[in-house]
């Protein structure tokens, strides 16, 4: 047993390092929410586990294996670490908790402080470094009383339960806060560099202004600085008009995804090109307008609210708030090589977070207790899902 669970940590190990991704809000009650319930088009590229030009089925499939834990406040940010557990954020307690991947078991590492949740703001995104095995730091995106920020901090093991987390260390602050749209999607890519989706906060010009943080998809250093390479001198500064971005994930052939909310028609999945603009907002999902980057898929707000994304088996996954299901978008370089699918619809409520598990698997949490959703006996949950 002690033998299969180190093999598949050194699965989960790798695929953490390639993903880790409002409003119709952040969906489900607020005003602004989508009206709109048809689903639409698409487009990405190629897997993890496939040849590049191989092409998945246009149907697949997903089967939910287990319920690893049940019984989580508001969870927000997954990271699996080296073992097979898996670190959860409270958005609203502001803690991290470290779940047994075998058993369910919870051990809570701390409280985050500084954090400020209110709204959709609060303790959200997680990244282990790229250096974990070596250096155990944890990064976080969170709310404080003055901004958004991300910060690191040491996971001492040896520490007892709830006191295992090092004091913050900020490296990123001032990105925009507000009730709704704070983003909070972090990961490191394929470059080990550290990329963040933030939000407009709710004022809609910050996301055509480059000088501005919100709205924006964000590449900086494990250290905080604009990474080297980034499309405009000295900025963190990736990709811009965006509205609240919180699902990141990349393909085979390391190219980045981002999955963000719309307003009351569009919802929208995004191929990221460096310095492009996505639009918002002068543009809701699909325009004539050469100037701004088309989504790749859209989908009526009632049908997606997207939160976190992950890419496995060929196809980006996507998980919806209001529209409590998984969506499959089969990917053909990119192309996509068939209609979105939709998986679990209202079998378990809102879905905040997917996470690549290796292989064929994911892992999805739920996120009934975020004050929009209906929760039942067990919320909020973190599942295992087969998919195909």
């Amino acid at each position: 047993m002690i033998v299969q669970r180190r093999v598949v940590a050194a699965v989960t190990a790798a695929a953490a390092l390639l993903l880790t991704a409002g409003c119709s809000s952040d969906s489900g009650g607020s005003p602004d929410e989508g009206k709109s319930g048809a689903s639409s088009n698409a487009d990405p590229g190629s897997s993890p586990t496939r040849q590049a030009a191989e092409t998945p089925p246009a149907q697949g499939t997903v089967k939910v294996v287990r319920t690893v834990a049940e019984g989580l406040n508001t969870p927000w940010g997954l990271a699996p670490l080296p073992d097979g557990d898996l670190l959860v954020s409270s958005r609203d307690e502001a803690t991290i908790t470290r779940v047994d991947g075998e058993t369910g078991k919870k051990t809570e590492l701390g409280e985050v402080p500084g954090v400020s949740p209110a709204g959709e703001g609060g303790l959200m995104g997680l990244a282990l470094s790229p250096d974990y095995a070596s250096d155990h730091m944890v990064y976080a995106y969170f709310t404080s009383a003055s901004d958004n920020r991300i910060v690191r901090m040491l996971y001492d093991e040896q520490r007892p339960s709830g006191e295992q987390l090092g004091a913050p260390d900020t490296i990123f602050k001032g990105i925009p806060k507000g009730y709704i749209h704070n983003g909070g999607r972090i990961a490191f890519g394929p470059d080990k560099m550290l990329y963040a989706g933030t939000g407009e906060s709710g004022d809609t010009g910050l996301s055509q202004n480059k000088e501005s943080t919100g709205g924006k998809i964000l590449r900086l250093t494990p250290e905080g600085e604009p990474a080297p390479g980034n499309p405009f001198p000295n900025s963190p500064v990736y990709s811009f008009g965006h509205r609240n971005v919180q699902g990141l994930a990349w393909d085979a052939q390391q190219r980045l995804f981002a999955a963000e909310f719309g307003q009351d028609t569009w919802d929208e999945l995004n191929a990221i090109k460096p310095g492009g603009n996505y639009g918002w907002p002068e543009v809701e999902g699909k325009s004539d307008d050469s100037q701004y980057q088309n989504p790749l898929a859209q989908w009526g707000t009632d049908d997606a609210s997207p939160s976190g994304i992950a890419y496995a088996e060929g196809s980006v996954w996507m998980a919806g708030l209001k529209g409590q299901r998984l969506w499959r978008v089969p990917l053909n370089g990119t192309e996509a090589s068939a209609d979105p699918q939709a998986f679990l619809e209202g079998e378990y409520g809102r879905l905040r977070t997917v996470v690549p598990a290796g292989g064929d698997k994911l892992w999805l949490t739920t996120s009934n207790t975020d004050g929009r959703g209906d929760p039942k006996d067990g919320d909020d949950r973190i599942l295992e899902v087969q998919v195909s």
